[in-house]
């Protein structure tokens, strides 16, 4: 099962700072989770076939999980709840889409 969330940054977040902060923190901790088999995040480059257009998001998470009941309660954590508040100082409106395989 994967969770994909697509965002845009909020207006006046540095792309330098919410990088750097994807790299030293949440892609770690994420990744820590006993229930995350994976978790990537991903800047947008382009739309293919149409080099001139920009994407609708500039970010896009994988994140992959063996169960939803297992993955909520991690999330529900102290940790990951203080994790989850700085995402959402830096993500404007993300869009998280449950997934399952075919």
């Amino acid at each position: 099962m994967r969770i994909i969330c697509l965002f845009n940054l909020k207006p006046g977040v540095s792309v330098a700072e919410y990088e750097a902060w994807a790299r030293a923190t949440d892609i770690p901790t994420v990744n820590a989770l006993g229930s995350v088999e994976g978790f990537t995040v991903h800047r947008a480059s382009g739309i293919l076939g149409d080099p001139a257009a920009t994407p609708p998001y500039a970010y896009v998470e994988i994140i992959e999980i063996a169960g939803m009941d297992a993955f909520m309660a991690e999330v529900a954590t102290e940790r990951m709840q203080a994790v989850a508040a700085q995402f959402q100082g830096f993500a404007d409106n993300p869009q998280f889409i449950v997934t399952e395989d075919l």
